[in-house]
């Protein structure tokens, strides 16, 4: 399987140049510091990459250039879902015609907030007709409804998805491993449950934090599975603080701050998310301690 090496996915931010334009070159240059750093997958156009934000030619054309540049190095997982289960697999028929995308994300419907017969039927629906596999996206703080377990396990038996990025924590996450085939890909999309993730049985983590300190959560994970669990527990408490750093302002904007401090450049954010003005740049830099 194509994620049998991939624990750390990194969910990918979308560089733009100076005009608030996707940039080419910007991308290949984040994505070959990523792939040195850690990064064992990418999710593109995801909630760190700015999807909503972005019209439908900008998601194609910006998945099309992630696969040029990654050359099949690593799996890459491309968001598509909405609110809309028609468009939701219409779109995703449009972007599993792009060679080389392994997988979609696709989110539990948002502002609708169906009940969990409505989220089975959904994602029932688009898993029987899409052409890429599916990873279910469950994240009740943006979605407004959470997927609970037992509909989880329902819809692990589909042979069309493959997965989930789950960001309920980690007793849930406990359920889900214990509850869903062993193949089944199971994630969390909370950097600070990362380590927690990775002992109890889950795949690992859909991180934004892999962006500037893969290369450490990659370290802890090999302490796991070397049974270093004190080491490994030491390596994630140096890196908490700063995973909630990048979570102090609405991401991904302390997220672009440090990157672009880097000299790794990505440019601003859309609106409605702002840039950090100088003052919290500052701030956010001092407490990633590069």
């Amino acid at each position: 399987m194509k994620f049998n090496n991939a624990e750390i996915i990194t969910a990918m931010a979308t560089p733009f140049d100076d005009e608030g334009q996707v940039s080419f070159e910007r991308l290949r240059v984040l994505i070959e510091h990523l792939l040195q750093t850690g990064t064992e997958g990418i999710l593109v156009s995801g909630t760190t990459g700015e999807g909503p934000t972005l019209n439908v030619d900008e998601k194609l054309k910006l998945i099309a250039d992630t696969v040029k540049i990654v050359e099949k190095r690593v799996p890459i997982i491309a968001g598509t879902g909405s609110n809309n289960t028609r468009e939701t697999i219409a779109y995703t028929n449009k972007v599993a015609q792009i060679k080389g995308v392994d997988a979609a994300l696709v989110v539990v419907p948002y502002y609708n907030k169906p009940d969990q017969r409505g989220m089975i039927a959904h994602f029932n629906a688009v898993a029987d007709e899409s052409k890429l596999p599916l990873f279910i996206y469950n994240i009740p703080g943006r979605t407004g409804v959470t997927m609970q377990v037992e509909t989880i396990a329902k819809l692990a038996q589909h042979p069309n998805i493959i997965g989930i990025k789950d960001c309920t924590g980690n007793v849930n996450l406990s359920r889900i491993v214990a509850q869903t085939p062993a193949d089944f890909l199971v994630y969390t999309g909370e950097d600070a449950d990362a380590l927690a993730s990775k002992t109890i049985g889950a795949k690992g983590v859909i991180s934004v934090a892999s962006h500037l300190f893969g290369n450490e959560i990659k370290k802890m994970y090999r302490k796991v599975d070397e049974g270093d669990f004190k080491a490994a527990a030491l390596l994630m408490q140096s890196l908490t603080p700063k995973m909630t750093a990048l979570f102090s302002y609405p991401s991904p904007s302390p997220l672009k701050a440090a990157l672009n401090y880097r000299k790794i450049y990505v440019g601003g954010c859309r609106l409605p998310i702002m840039p950090l003005d100088d003052e919290k740049s500052a701030e956010v830099i001092k407490k990633l301690e590069f």
